[in-house]
């Protein structure tokens, strides 16, 4: 598989996971849930906002198809901002914090 589908890949499962996360209830409202139970600690308000949670899986994805630390920083925060502007161009109505 090509290092720019991985890229893409990467992308699409930082969205998915974020707006998983930030957006969605999921099954038996078990996010809700969480995301309630957060609060108005720092936890509740990172689960609250789609642009900062979608670092967190991008960092997880991006060794991947890095090979060094600028590459891995690049990839981060590239798969990260990808992500974002996925969820600006879906309407998809991410929330900021």
């Amino acid at each position: 598989m090509s290092s720019e589908l991985v890229f893409i890949l990467i992308s699409l499962a930082t969205w998915r996971i974020a707006h998983f996360v930030a957006v969605e209830d999921g099954p038996f409202n078990i996010v809700f849930k969480a995301r309630a139970r957060a609060g108005d600690h720092m936890l509740g308000h990172l689960m609250d906002c789609f642009y900062c949670l979608s670092l967190w899986p991008s960092a997880l994805f991006a060794p991947l198809v890095s090979t060094g630390w600028a590459e891995f920083v690049l990839v981060w925060l590239g798969a990260s901002g990808a992500a974002c502007l996925l969820e600006q161009a879906t309407g998809a109505g991410a929330k900021t914090e």
